[in-house]
């Protein structure tokens, strides 16, 4: 339960960031709603991230992996979604914006998981 929460808190603070940095993604709301948005978006990386790669497998192997980062976008785009039929105020300009923020969001949640130990 710690390390759910851990992951929980370093998504949260990885969308908080990539919300500060870039023009194109919006927040609106408290921190529990933040963690909110980052539930779902964990939720979503567990579960449709894995089928959407086996699925554009084929592009991700032409493309060297660089097709990875519009599957990424795409799944900061359907969490934008959800979040704002949820009630959270969570809203991602376009593609291009969803790319940078999957860049962003990915490098300072590894950066966070990296720096902060696990327990394991």
């Amino acid at each position: 339960m710690k390390a759910f929460v851990l992951r929980l808190l370093i998504n949260a603070l990885a969308i908080f960031a990539a919300v500060k940095l870039l023009p194109g993604l919006h927040f609106q709301g408290t921190w529990p709603q933040l963690a909110g948005v980052a539930l779902v978006f964990g939720v979503l990386n567990a579960f449709l991230k894995p089928i959407l790669t086996v699925l554009t497998c084929p592009f991700i192997l032409l493309t060297l992996g660089l097709f990875a980062l519009v599957v990424n976008g795409v799944m900061l785009l359907v969490t934008a979604y959800v979040s704002q039929r949820l009630g959270f105020d969570f809203k991602v300009d376009g593609l291009w914006w969803a790319l940078l923020g999957g860049i962003v969001i990915g490098i300072i949640s590894t950066a966070l998981s990296l720096l902060i130990p696990d327990g394991d």
